[in-house]
């Protein structure tokens, strides 16, 4: 197995540099690849700054990414649920935390506008400390 790094995912999802883009698709087509969720986090990032794009079109590329035959995602179930709460508008990074937090009985935190959107989606509260 090998683990890629955020550029060569957001290469493979942009295809804004040709050359970079076919070597990307060559390894995602070999397959046996591990996304780790740092390379997430940090691959929205770069497509939500840099690319501009919106977070439905990160959501469906993210799902479109994880279920490429081949590829493994370092925690598919957390992915999942934060890929969940991302397309009912939470902020990805947020979606990653609550995701990750879902043994505990709350998820501590300054962020208001974060809590009131959680308990809007009726999931692990949002408090402060």
């Amino acid at each position: 197995m090998r683990s890629v790094d955020t550029n060569v995912v957001v290469r493979f999802l942009t295809a804004d540099d040709d050359e970079q883009f076919q070597r990307a698709k060559q390894l995602f087509e070999a397959g046996d690849i591990l996304i780790l969720t740092s390379v997430l986090l940090e691959a929205e990032w770069v497509l939500r700054s840099n690319f501009r794009l919106g977070n439905a079109a990160i959501v469906h590329a993210f799902r479109e990414l994880a279920g490429h035959d081949g590829v493994h995602v370092e925690d598919a179930a957390r992915l999942l649920h934060a890929l969940d709460l991302a397309e009912q508008g939470l902020d990805f990074a947020d979606a990653l935390h609550l995701a990750g937090s879902a043994r505990c009985t709350d998820f501590v935190s300054f962020d208001r506008p974060l809590a009131r959107r959680a308990a809007a989606l009726d999931t692990l509260p949002v408090v402060e400390p």
